[in-house]
């Protein structure tokens, strides 16, 4: 029996995905637990013209981002920290200030969208990425100066 899987089944297959399985395990498992339906015409026409309005918004998200993630580069980001001999920093600059530093311009990002390679604990300029979504992302520079 062909079958549209609503969901991803692990080791059977994907969300969206039309694929034939035994008719017993279509019929008791995966459509009784709504995990796939029957791949009628009908309900292939309604899966392939929700996966093309997923596909647009999906499109005009990336889009939407990497036009912030523009604007997100060209903000400056700068942390005074409280330095000791020879300048060694205290501490260091933690991603939860990064967030609060960019939240408090007027952008939407979550701890999890920032990816930090190493941890800022030296004065100076740092690179940092900002993951907005698989397909943007932004790289910010953290000026790290001491008070």
């Amino acid at each position: 029996m062909k079958v549209i899987f609503l969901t991803d089944v692990k080791g059977q297959g994907k969300k969206n995905e039309i694929k034939e399985v035994k008719d017993g395990y279509a019929q008791n498992f995966l459509i009784k637990k709504g995990l796939a339906i029957k791949a009628t015409e009908n309900n292939i026409g309604k899966v392939s013209k929700k996966v093309n309005e997923e596909a647009l918004e999906e499109s005009l998200l990336v889009k939407d981002l990497t036009d912030v993630a523009k604007k997100l580069e060209k903000e400056k980001f700068e942390f005074k920290v409280k330095t000791g001999n020879q300048d060694k920093v205290f501490g260091t600059v933690s991603v939860k200030q990064i967030k609060e530093a960019i939240n408090n311009l007027g952008y939407r990002v979550e701890k999890q969208n920032i990816k930090l390679d190493h941890q800022i604990d030296t004065l100076g300029v740092h690179e940092v990425l900002i993951e907005l979504h698989k397909k943007v992302k932004a790289i910010i520079k953290v000026k790290v100066s001491k008070k």
